[in-house]
């Protein structure tokens, strides 16, 4: 075990009207993550893929709600997203990151929904179920 231990959350607060979970560490630092960055970067093999490259593009996701949360044992959530997905475990570190590094996140998805051809809100809106990762596209 490494002497310096991860932050854990002593607040979290799903905001429905604003969009956003609202997370407080026990190292006095609060972030405020909106449902459309957490989904568009959910930890899930739907969004990641099976390996390097496999990465599916996430797009329609502006008006995503968050309809619960479930525990995943002491380390993390697993959102339950209006979109039907529910597969990502978000761990308390995954969390601190999304947080951390939300700005430089943010334009990297609006960077990539460009290189895809679409403006930075058209991608942000186009309807749900049109597209935007609804299978992991894997072959079983």
């Amino acid at each position: 075990m490494s002497s310096q231990s991860s932050p854990i959350p002593v607040s979290f607060k799903v905001r429905k009207l604003s969009r956003v979970v609202e997370v407080e560490f026990d190292d006095g630092v609060t972030f405020s993550l909106p449902f459309e960055l957490m989904r568009v970067y959910s930890p899930s093999a739907e969004v990641r893929g099976h390996g390097p490259g496999q990465e599916v593009l996430q797009t329609g996701k502006r008006e995503v709600e968050i309809h619960g949360i479930e525990p995943v044992g002491n380390y993390g959530v697993k959102p339950l997203f209006s979109d039907g997905h529910t597969s990502g475990i978000y761990t308390w570190d995954y969390l601190y990151q999304l947080g951390r590094d939300q700005a430089a996140m943010w334009e990297a998805y609006l960077q990539k929904l460009e290189a895809a051809g679409f403006t930075r809100d058209s991608g942000r809106d186009q309807a749900m179920g049109e597209g935007g990762g609804a299978g992991c596209g894997h072959h079983h």
